[in-house]
């Protein structure tokens, strides 16, 4: 890997980190609990309870993508950053720029 292919895929964990801190501050808003006295019908209370639910597990995966990207930035200025932990062969640049936090190539995350 180039130190100019590091470089952008640094700046897409930063980029991907400081998207994903807004993505969770969005959905601890959504995950609020939904007070018993608001003024809304049986089955609107049973909608809201749902998403809730949907939000909360979205909220869950964003915080462990954000801990992985975290992960990311710390490794990305060492030597065995972009190199697949199974097979240890170089992890295409394309797939760390898709997705900057894999530590694994295509074949092996199979």
């Amino acid at each position: 890997m180039t130190p100019e292919e590091r470089a952008e895929i640094k700046k897409k964990i930063i980029s991907d980190i400081e998207e994903t801190k807004r993505s969770i501050a969005d959905l601890e808003q959504l995950t609020k609990p939904i007070a018993p006295d608001d003024a809304i019908g049986r089955l609107t209370r049973m909608e809201a309870i749902n998403s809730r639910s949907i939000n909360e597990a979205s909220l869950n995966q964003a915080r462990a993508k954000l801990n992985k990207l975290e992960r990311a930035l710390e490794r990305v200025d060492k030597e065995d950053f972009g190199i697949c932990v199974v097979c240890e062969q170089p992890i295409p640049v394309k797939r760390m720029l898709l997705m900057p936090e894999a530590i694994k190539c295509v074949r092996c995350a199979e």
